[in-house]
């Protein structure tokens, strides 16, 4: 078995990108691939940053007998165990970690400084206590505050009862609405036949 080292295609359209494979030379370009041996990512703006290889591993191929395409052994010669662009490669790539992280924290920043609308729960309206109910005696002594938020207090009790007991009325409404309509509908077509004959 004819061992190659090669690109394997990824990506999209307009959007290639490629990993470095030890692959039988009898395989399709795209298909299975003995070991994965690095990436190269021509869309990145700096050369330097584009290949990402794994050496040691290119380097067993090597000595097993795996011939690169021509491709691939110019990133070998740059980028391989012993390449020559070694020291350019490490900078390119803190430079693309540096902006990367500085775009993640100005997105990051700018999420954060968008405000979400605040959803308002619609009050309760506060009604007068029933007809019924009697009336509360506060003593002299205690302060008009106090007597103020106490009655506050049960005045809303009330009214967030008197809600609960009108949803479920209001929903038998919607339903008794839709059954009348759904009865309209029935008796319209029958109502027309009789017309009709």
């Amino acid at each position: 078995m004819a061992v190659r080292i090669r690109l394997k295609k990824l990506g999209r359209t307009h959007r290639p990108f490629f990993r470095v494979c030890a692959m039988d030379g009898r395989s399709p370009r795209d298909g299975r691939a003995i070991e994965q041996l690095g990436t190269y990512d021509p869309m990145i703006a700096d050369k330097d940053a584009r290949a990402i290889l794994n050496g040691e591993r290119i380097a067993h191929w090597l000595s097993v007998g795996a011939t690169p395409t021509p491709k691939v052994g110019t990133l070998i010669k740059k980028y391989g165990k012993d390449g020559t662009h070694l020291e350019a490669q490490a900078e390119a790539i803190s430079k693309l970690s540096e902006r990367r992280q500085k775009s993640i924290e100005s997105a990051k920043a700018a999420a954060a400084a968008v405000e979400m609308p605040k959803i308002e729960e619609p009050k309760p309206a506060e009604e007068a206590p029933a007809e019924g109910a009697e009336a509360v005696v506060t003593p002299a002594s205690d302060a008009p505050a106090e007597a103020a938020k106490s009655d506050d207090a049960k005045a809303e009790k009330p009214a967030a009862e008197e809600a609960k007991a009108e949803a479920p009325k209001a929903e038998e409404k919607k339903a008794e609405e839709k059954k009348a309509e759904e009865k309209k509908a029935e008796e319209a077509p029958a109502a027309q036949e009789k017309k009709a004959e």
